[in-house]
């Protein structure tokens, strides 16, 4: 009984820490699109070193899971636990390399301006940032029905997407000068598209966890 509490324990520590991992992830995709807007190459800077955190935190909990299988030898649920722990910390450790891509397109931009105000790169980064919040929430609570739902979402990020692409073949047309700058800011676009994509990612191992199955929740 002492064993398993421990256990217990050391799952709801792990959850604690992909929940830290995800805040991070939150805030280097929030900073670094508000950096972009901003131009502030020096804030770039910052966000782009702070992903070495990223992938430390992620292989910490890999390590930790790691550990636990090979003295714990879990079966059944706990075992797709473990495994999805390890899939989760893996997905969001790439998310947390899209904010990274995205700082440094702004350093190379350099002291290039921004065309006008992008409002759906901001309104991309936030929808993407809401669903990973819930999507790891429904992760740690095993809350497969909210699982299910999330996905649904990402077409709004892909609307923004193709609103985002709209303006920037505007902005080329306009003057084809700002191909290069335009390109950038659709590669920014890109980055938080994936991230979206991403969080179905998460939401299919949430569901595997409670019921065994693995398999795509449709996004539509």
């Amino acid at each position: 009984m002492a064993i398993r509490k421990t256990f217990n324990q050391e799952i709801h520590q792990l959850e604690d820490e992909i929940l830290l991992l995800g805040s991070m992830v939150d805030q280097a995709t929030l900073d670094s699109v508000d950096a972009l807007k901003k131009r502030d190459v020096e804030a770039s800077r910052h966000i782009y070193g702070l992903d070495l955190k990223i992938n430390a935190k992620r292989y910490g909990i890999e390590e930790k899971v790691m550990v636990m299988i090979a003295t714990q030898q879990p079966m059944a649920h706990d075992l797709r636990l473990l495994a999805s722990i390890l899939e989760v910390a893996g997905e969001l450790e790439r998310m947390g390399d899209y904010a990274k891509g995205i700082a440094l397109i702004n350093i190379r931009m350099g002291e290039e301006p921004m065309p006008e105000p992008l409002i759906g790169i901001r309104r991309m980064a936030e929808t993407g940032i809401n669903m990973l919040h819930r999507a790891l929430m429904a992760f740690v609570n095993e809350d497969a029905e909210t699982a299910r739902q999330i996905p649904v979402e990402d077409d709004k990020v892909d609307l923004l997407y193709n609103q985002v692409y709209r303006e920037l073949m505007t902005f080329v047309t306009k003057d084809p000068r700002n191909i290069e700058r335009a390109n950038w800011l659709l590669w920014v676009a890109h980055n938080l598209e994936r991230l979206a994509d991403r969080v179905t990612n998460i939401c299919e191992r949430t569901v595997f966890v409670v019921t065994g199955e693995l398999k795509e929740i449709p996004s539509s």
